[in-house]
């Protein structure tokens, strides 16, 4: 077994690896650049080297100074996350030119599952199934018209070393091709350094489903179950799932053969998946097509950790180290339920902007374990709520475990690499964390990330929690009855929040009062305050939705509008909620002291 292991990596990433490592009893190097000099990562490893200044170009993107610091550490593998330089064929084979083992596939399954056009030229050859198109070179825009009318419309061109969402164009026309085509070539250009384009059928209801992969050196190789990844916007997975509400045992073993047969025609071995799209108008589940093979660990592996039980960063450690695998394909079990939800510094109110800043406040949904300096805070923490429904009190139920619980246990993991007091760099990928639910059902897992997103607490950037709260409540989400094109069409004017009823907004506005009150009260009794015999104010307003709700407080009454409010309010220092409802989360800003800001500002502006 390896000694020391290197991350050429940041962020949550690197400290998933990490975490993984340090169980294994093997020494960590984190890299860093300058922007993450005081990062999570760097602090959690047992020894780091700066690579250089904050763009990835000039730091993580450099392979000769992150073997450099191999060397110099004397680390005897390099793992290489996601991202970066995880699917750099030259990467892999300099790290063995180096005689350091690269935590991932051999150099050669990199490059063949790299090139889109080749990658399917070998899946079509290993029998697996392709979307109808034509992979040939297409000279110009009228030839690429021709190819489209024959495999009929409406047809997708894509560049051939895209990903990431880039270099995709849908055409539903023959004028759509004319205006696309180029601008798809010099994309492709831009962004991957190859204007190649392929074009082929786009699937209508299409489902994104990948299998995951695992395979040793000694030529083992097993399927572990399938991930629904159809909640996308932009094709940027935004909620990933495992294992499929579509996806039938039938079709699972179909996939799993299918994408086993085509890792063993390039030789694969570490972990990998194979990428389907899947024709959800289908209902025999006979329609499902390869789309690409990620020779790396995906974004979201947690959810098939979740249902297998096993640790994908170890398993590739352990092939890496030429180990064989100690289970096969009958071994690999599938267990409940998982779904994973990315946490993003962006504004879903603003078209989803990206949002950097300082992490004011960052209190992921637990009530242990909060301690910055706890090597357990950062990289991942799992808790366990004992019981299935997670509807009232998650922060009160949620206790500190490494994975046990009862049958009825539900499992909230948050793999994340921040720290309060910490920035949200604009170099990099602005994903927060990634938070992940686990259930013996779907609905019961869905519930747990409700409770789980309102118990999330993030000031400074903007965040999406409000926008992933809202799909996990959606019915059609909930029905399973999704595609990738769910976003666009539920949300086709943008996110503007999910639709309040008159009762709900009078409880918000009673709860924002209630801790306003409650703070002041607080506020007063602290040694030394003037005022401190005084009580809070009785009266107060509270805004919602841009409506003045007038509240008042008196002798533990609570009264909104006038009419009073049968119901009780209990509070706590992190949150206020109307007792036996689910805990409810709501920014509340103070509106006087926002208008002092905005004077103090306004007289020091020249």
């Amino acid at each position: 077994m390896f000694k020391k292991i290197l991350v050429a990596n940041r962020g949550e990433i690197a400290c998933r690896v990490f975490r993984t490592a340090k169980k294994m009893g093997i020494a960590t190097v984190a890299v860093y650049s300058d922007a993450d000099a005081r990062s999570p990562h760097v602090l959690m490893a047992d020894e780091a080297v700066r690579l250089g200044p904050a763009p990835a170009a000039d730091s993580y993107l450099k392979a000769e100074l992150i073997l450099l610091a191999a060397k110099e550490t004397g680390a005897d593998c390099i793992h290489p996350g996601y991202g970066f330089l995880s699917e750099r064929e030259s990467f892999a084979r300099a790290c063995a030119e180096a005689g350091i083992a690269f935590v991932g596939p051999p150099p050669k399954a990199i490059a063949a599952m790299g090139d889109k056009i080749e990658s399917k030229k070998l899946a079509k050859a290993a029998g697996v199934n392709v979307v109808p198109g034509y992979l040939g070179e297409i000279a110009d825009t009228d030839e690429a018209v021709r190819i489209a009318a024959e495999i009929g419309f409406p047809v997708m061109m894509k560049a051939s070393a895209g990903g990431g969402g880039k270099g995709m164009r849908l055409a539903w026309s023959e004028q759509d091709v004319r205006d696309g085509f180029e601008a798809t070539k010099r994309e492709g250009l831009a962004s991957f350094g190859d204007d190649r384009v392929f074009i082929e059928k786009f699937i209508e209801s299409p489902r994104h489903i990948e299998i995951q992969l695992l395979g040793d050196q000694h030529g083992n190789i097993v399927y572990l179950n399938e991930r629904e990844c159809s909640i996308q916007r932009r094709h940027q997975k935004v909620v990933e799932e495992a294992p499929s509400p579509f996806v039938t045992p039938a079709m699972r073993k179909a996939m799993g053969e299918q994408a086993v047969a085509l890792a063993r025609a390039v030789g694969y071995y570490s972990a990998g998946t194979v990428e389907l799209i899947v024709s959800g108008a289908d209902t025999t589940g006979e329609s499902f097509y390869f789309l690409e093979m990620n020779a790396r660990l995906q974004v979201e592996h947690p959810v098939t950790e979740e249902i297998t039980g096993l640790d994908l960063v170890e398993q590739m450690i352990r092939v890496a180290a030429g180990e064989r695998l100690s289970f096969g394909q009958d071994d690999v079990r599938l267990d409940g339920w998982s779904i994973e939800n990315r946490v993003y510094a962006e504004d879903p109110y603003r078209g989803f902007l990206p949002s950097i800043g300082r992490l004011v406040r960052y209190a992921p949904p637990s009530t242990t374990d909060n301690d910055p300096s706890s090597p357990r805070r950062r990289g991942s923490r799992t808790y366990v709520a004992d019981g299935a429904d997670t509807s009232a009190g998650l922060d009160s139920r949620l206790r500190g475990n490494d994975g046990g619980g009862g049958e009825d246990a539900v499992r909230i993991r948050v793999d994340d690499g921040v720290a309060e007091g910490g920035e949200v760099s604009m170099f990099y990928d602005p994903m927060i964390a990634k938070l992940v639910t686990w259930a013996p059902t779907r609905e019961a897992a869905i519930d747990a990330q409700v409770a789980a997103l309102d118990a999330f607490t993030i000031e400074g950037p903007g965040t999406n929690l409000h926008f992933l709260s809202a799909l996990m409540q959606h019915p059609r989400f909930r029905s399973g009855e999704i595609t990738t094109g769910f976003i666009a069409e539920e949300y086709p004017d943008g996110f503007h929040g999910a639709p309040a009823s008159a009762a709900l907004k009078t409880t918000l506005a009673a709860v924002g009062a209630v801790a306003a009150h409650a703070q002041v009260t607080r506020a007063r009794l602290i040694d030394g305050q003037l005022g401190h015999v005084l009580s809070a104010p009785a009266d107060w307003v509270a805004r919602v939705d841009g409506h003045d709700h007038h509240v008042t407080i008196r002798d533990g009454r609570i009264t909104v509008d006038g009419t009073p409010l049968d119901a009780t309010i209990a509070y706590t220092p992190r949150r206020a909620h109307r007792a036996g409802e689910r805990p409810r989360s709501a920014d509340r800003r103070d509106h006087q002291a926002a208008r002092r800001l905005h004077a103090h500002r306004a007289r020091r502006a020249p």
